[in-house]
Formats: structure tokens, sequence, C-alpha cells
């Protein structure tokens, strides 16, 4: 055997450096944050990307996962949808005529119901979290930001894998992917993935029912793309979820506070067990067997074609939705007086959308895009109360909705100028045009199925159109090859709505709206939420690449926002929506990675925030200008570490992450009360095995190690729901 040159004997330690150098290095992300792919420390947005991999190694496996990850978010899987808090803005009407302020995407399709948003992340590309008002090119809604779940399209490689998962609370889980080249124009992808763990609650309510905060969903997804020929480029998708879990997720809010009847919620500190024992006895009914059944489908065609100069797109996509369950509430009519409420429900949603874009190509001086956008939404849905009987309400207290019909068009333009090789200066605005219109009434009625002879009717009723233009000026700046410094002045705005009720004179579904039980406008309607955002932010990479730092700070000033909640009106409870005057909202935050050695990683995130109302009277007399908005704490800190452990015949990675979070506000306005929810940390550890070689691996995950949990929404009723307990989980990968 020849000897080994001495030059390379001499830079072999070296290379072997270099190598690791490299492997060290942050590794950098495309994102498509402003329509068009960019690198993401190189777009002037506030935002935070995870990958595929990064959610597979913290559980993250629905949208509800994903706040423990991100700065000034929050993000809970209440009894009724996706709750989603950016920056202390969150909504709380997740009815057929409410609007979120933060809108949810998936795969650039706006998705508008929030209980069909908490599905299963399977076979992703990655997550972009946008934080701060984006009126101009994602339109109304996005007060607060955007979501955008973005899942794997085809490629041309032959590929599957397949895992499956086991856990506490009897926790089981499966998933599998296969993507098929069928020739040069032509590329298949098929993924599913199957979830199911036990109820987290317990029931003490000596009955032999199951409770909620469980899992049994099952969802499926096609996917296609097909090159039409050197230029256009198609992509075909179709999804499929089915979801059978329990809407009886909640528990008194007495198992976490005291002096509610006073007025003043206390935290008392119980047992993480007794927090989440479900020990109401209903003094006038005995509940029943609660059930969720939801099924989701879509379609969506999504067309890229490259006309040279510029690239037309076409975005549509048709969703339909049904929804049929049944809750027992827990209903708390007086301060010292609960009752046990039955309630079903039967809905059914259609929404379709459609945008049509053009994006100059390239490298240019001025490059822009503008489009068109219409999107609309028809439901119908049923609200059945049973129970309600000692309050003088008849067996049956319900609300037959529909059709409700919301539509939204809109008008878009943005352009960038690139002002010298390091300054670019943007400006953007979009039109937006909506209307709202239901038919309903709240039924009186003697038996489940209306009876004119003993039964009547109050006419429910509203038609609503609001228009609004938002806008966006900002400019970035090259301070050096990996530091970019940007700012911008943005809008943003949520439609407006109604409430049950009718104007004198309406009349709709044969009924008719006499002044006697007419609501007035200012009663019945509610204005559009708007925002003006003042940002101004630095990414960048140093240390060699070893290092980033994603810092922004932002100034919102809040009109008219949006708080949802049960009021007494003529004498019987409805759900009702009123703007909060005015709220101001500022902060800063701070996110990024440090490779401080080829094997170990830090990662970290702090969120400074102030957000109070301004000007805000919930009942018209109690001021609370200076308190602060719910879901929004002070301050957030996140901090993760992750090894690498080289072994004989693998490697073994090894991450700790935690979470501290200063104590925050969950208020019910309409009925005066702030509950405080203190400071916690919460901590997650995972322990991933790769074997050198193989096609297999191991990952074993623990989250909540400190096992506390926290109330994450609580309704006018004192329904409370909790967070999740500790839970632990193996996954074993196959990947072929």
């Amino acid at each position: 055997m020849p000897p080994t040159p001495k030059h390379l004997i001499f830079s072999l330690p070296l290379m072997l450096m270099l190598a690791g150098t490299a492997r060290a290095q942050l590794q950098e992300v495309t994102v498509t944050a402003q329509r068009a792919p960019s690198l993401e420390s190189r777009t002037p947005v506030a935002m935070t990307t995870l990958s595929a991999a990064q959610m597979i190694e913290d559980g993250i496996d629905n949208p509800a996962a994903l706040g423990a990850r991100l700065p000034n978010v929050e993000l809970d899987n209440a009894a009724d949808g996706l709750r989603i808090t950016i920056r202390g803005v969150s909504n709380a009407d997740t009815t057929e005529k409410g609007d979120p302020s933060a809108a949810f995407l998936l795969d650039g399709v706006y998705i508008a119901r929030p209980q069909i948003q908490n599905l299963s992340f399977y076979d992703l590309e990655r997550v972009e979290v946008l934080r701060g008002p984006q009126g101009t090119l994602y339109g109304r809604n996005t007060t607060a930001g955007v979501i955008n779940v973005i899942s794997k399209a085809p490629t041309n490689v032959l590929e599957g894998w397949l895992a499956s998962e086991i856990g506490n609370y009897n926790s089981r889980k499966a998933s599998a992917m296969i993507n098929l080249p069928v020739n040069d124009r032509l590329s298949l992808r098929a993924a599913v993935a199957w979830n199911q763990h036990d109820s987290y609650l317990t029931n003490g309510q000596r009955t032999a029912h199951a409770l909620g905060k469980d899992r049994d969903d099952l969802s499926a997804r096609l996917s296609a793309r097909l090159k039409i020929n050197h230029g256009a480029t198609l992509l075909l998708r179709y999804d499929r979820s089915k979801v059978d879990d329990n809407n009886d997720s909640f528990v008194p809010d007495t198992n976490f506070y005291t002096g509610i009847a006073s007025g003043h919620p206390v935290w008392y500190g119980a047992s993480t067990g007794t927090q989440l024992t479900n020990g109401f006895v209903p003094p006038n009914a005995v509940p029943e067997q609660g059930y969720s059944h939801k099924t989701t489908d879509g379609i969506s065609a999504d067309l890229a074609w490259d006309i040279g100069p510029a690239t037309l797109y076409y975005l549509g996509a048709h969703r339909h939705y049904d929804h049929d369950a049944l809750a027992n509430f827990y209903y708390r009519v007086a301060p010292t007086l609960a009752l046990g409420v039955r309630q079903n429900f039967s809905g059914s949603y259609a929404q379709n959308s459609h945008e049509l874009r053009l994006a100059t190509n390239g490298e240019r001086q001025l490059s822009a895009q503008a489009g068109v956008y219409y999107f609309r939404e028809q439901s119908s849905q049923t609200y059945t109360f049973r129970d309600l009987t000692p309050l003088g309400l008849p067996p049956y207290y319900v609300f037959p909705h529909g059709p409700t019909i919301a539509t939204s068009k809109a008008v878009f333009g943005q352009a960038t100028y690139r002002i010298t090789d390091k300054l670019r200066a943007t400006a953007g605005a979009r039109y937006t045009d909506d209307s709202k219109s239901r038919a309903g009434s709240t039924n009186f009625q003697q038996g489940p199925v209306f009876n004119p002879a003993t039964d009547f009717a109050l006419l429910n009723a509203a038609t609503l159109n609001t228009h609004q233009t938002t806008w966006r000026l900002g400019a970035d700046y090259d301070l050096a090859p990996s530091t970019l410094l940007y700012g911008a002045i943005a809008t943003g705005y949520k439609a407006g709505g109604f409430n049950d009720g009718c104007l004198a004179g309406s009349s709709q579904l044969g009924l008719r709206c006499p002044a006697a039980i007419a609501v007035p406008a200012e009663t019945l309607l509610y204005k559009p939420e708007t925002v003006r955002s003042y940002e101004a932010g630095v990414k960048t990479r140093f240390w060699d690449k070893h290092a980033s730092l994603n810092l922004s700070a932002f100034h919102y000033d809040y009109n008219n926002l949006q708080l949802s909640g049960v009021a007494i009106v003529a004498g019987a409870p409805r759900f009702v929506t009123a703007n909060a005057g005015q709220a101001s909202v500022k902060g800063l935050e701070a996110e990024g990675q440090v490779a401080v050695t080829p094997r170990d990683r830090v990662s970290y995130a702090l969120a400074l925030l102030d957000a109070h109302y301004v000007r805000y009277r919930p009942d018209g007399l109690h001021d609370w200008a200076g308190k602060h908005l719910d879901r929004s704490p002070p301050h957030t800190f996140t901090l993760g570490y992750e090894h690498r452990f080289g072994l004989p015949a693998g490697e073994l990675t090894a991450g700790l992450r935690t979470r501290r979070s200063a104590s925050s506000i969950i208020a019910v306005p309409s009925q005066l009360l702030q509950y405080r929810i203190p400071a916690y940390t919460e901590s997650d550890a995972t322990l991933h095995y790769r074997p050198n070689g193989a096609a297999w691996s191991v990952l074993a995950r623990a989250k909540n190690i400190e096992n506390k949990v926290r109330p994450i929404a609580i309704d006018s009723f004192g329904m409370t729901v909790p967070g999740d307990p500790r839970t632990v989980d193996v996954r074993v990968d196959y990947r072929f």
C-alpha cells in the first residue's frame, strides 16, 4: 500500500475541522411569507418558521402545540375550536357569524372555521407564522397575523415512510407516505395519519360517561403535480379528515379559583388531579354521553405559469365541513348556582375561494405583484339547549340559523423598488369589500320539533356590508451581507358583524320583527376592527453563521376590538359581540439559535409585551382602561438545548426545552370577571436514536414534565378548558 502523501496527512485535521464547522453553521430556510420564495433571514417580516423535522422532534402534531415554540403567540385548543392569540390580539366568536383575528391557511387556502383548524399535522414541508397585521397580501382577518401550514408537494423521487407511536393515556398513532413519480411530467403523493388517546379528564359526576380532551381522528391527503409545459405547473390537492372525539372538554372554574361569586377570582393552586376532574353534579339534569363528529374535506388547484417577465398564479379551493355534537355544560346562572345544560349542535359549512395573481420574475430594480381575490362561505346550523326550565325558559331553547352567507372580494398590489444595491422600499395596498347576511330565529319550544300551536319564534336576521383599504409602507437595508434592517407601517382590518335579533319592520322566513321585540342598530351590529402597526427589526447571522438573531420592536393602535360573551337579552341568554373601544399593544421580540459546537445547539426566544385597553367600559359603567388584554403575559422566555452523542453504532440526540411565562389574564367582560393565570414553567425533553446506515430510527418524548395545568379558555358560564397534563410517547420511523 503506497504511503499517504504528507500534504494530505497534514491537511486531514484541517479538512475535518472545516467539515465540522460547515456542519455547525445554521442552515438557511426558504419561505413564502411575501408570496414569493425568499430566505427567511432576508424577509422583512417578523416571523417564525418550523420545519417538518423540527415539529416531529418536538411532538408538534397539531396547531395548538405550536404556541410553546413561538414568541408572543398563544395557540389553544378550546372546546369551540382553535384559539389563536398573537401579540395579545385574539377572538372569542367562533360561531358562523364570527371572524378570527389571525388567518389560518392550509397551503395558502384560508380556513374560515376554528373548529376544523386544529387538525393533525402530517407530511408537512413547514409552518410559517407571521406576527403582525398582513392586510395587503393576505387580506382581512389578519389584524393579529397569519399561520400558513404548507404540506409537501409531490417530487420526482420514489420514496416513502412509515411511523408508529405509543404513549400514556393509551395514545396510539400511525402515519405513512408514498411518493410516486409516474413519468417526467406527473408525480403523485399520498399521506395518511391516525391519532387516538383517551381523555385527560377524570369523571367525578357519578356517571360512567367518558369525558373530553380525548382524541380520535383520521386524515388523508392526495396530491398530484403536473408539468403542463416548460413554464406551467399545476398542483392538485385533496384532503379529508374525520374526527370522533368528545365535546365535554371542560371543568368548572372552581377547580382553579375561589372568590368567583364575589367577582374577584383568586387562584388557589389545587393539585393537577383535582384540576382535571369534572366533579360537577347537576341539580336539574342527568348528563348524557357527550360526543363530537366532524368531517371535513377540500380540493385545491394551484397553478403557476411562467410567461417570461412575470408568473401568473391561480389558487382556487372548495372546502366542506359537517359537525354533529352533544355537550353537557356547566352553566352558572347566578354567583352561587350552576345548572347542567345539555346542548345539541348540528352544522354544515361550505366555502369557495379564488385568487388570481401576477408577479414579476427575477431580480429587478422594480418587482411587483397584483391580484384579485374572492371568498364565499355559506352555512346552516342548529343550536339546541335543554334543561333551562329553572330560568323560566321552555324545555327546548333553540337557535336554527341559516343560510348564513359571508362574501369577501378584494383587489391588491404590492411593489418593491431597489433604491440602491442595499436599500429597498416597499408599498402595497388592498381594497376589501365584505358582505354578511343571516336568516334564523330564537325558538321557544315544548319539544324537539317546532310546533306552531304551542311554540313561538323571534326573528334573528341581519345584513351588513363593510369595506376597507389596508396598506403597507416599508423599507429594508442590508447593513452587512448577513444583516438586514427593516421597518414598516401597516394597517389591518377585520369585518364587522351582527348579533341575534332584528331591526324593526324587517321580515325573513315568514317571521316579522315588530318594534316591541326589535333591537337597535347599535346593539344588533358591531363595527369592523382596525389596527395601525409600527414595526422595526433586524435579522442577522453572526459568528461565521454559527449564530442568529431576529429582533423586532412594534407598537399597535387598535380601534373597535371585537369582544364576545354571553349576556342576558330580554330575559334569555344570548351570545353577544361588542366593540371594545381602543387598545394599545407594544413589545419586543428576540429569537435565534447558536451552534456552539458541531454537536451542541442552543435556541432561544424572548418576548416582552404590553397589551392593554386604552378605552373600554364593558357594561357602560366600569372602566377597564389600563387592564391587560387576554393571553398577553408581560414576558415569556424559551430556552432549548440539543446535544448529539456519537456512538459506535449510530447517533443519539438529546434535547431539552423549557418555557417560562409571566402571569396573564383571561377575562369575561359580560360578567366583569378577570381570571389571573399565575406564572408558570413548562418543559419538554426528547431522545432520538439513529443507527448508522439504517432506514429506521427511534424517538422518545416527554411533554410538560412539570405536570402542571392551567386554564386555556374560560367562558361566560364558568366552563374552563384546562391545558394538557404530562404526556410521554415513543415513535418509530422507517423510511425507504
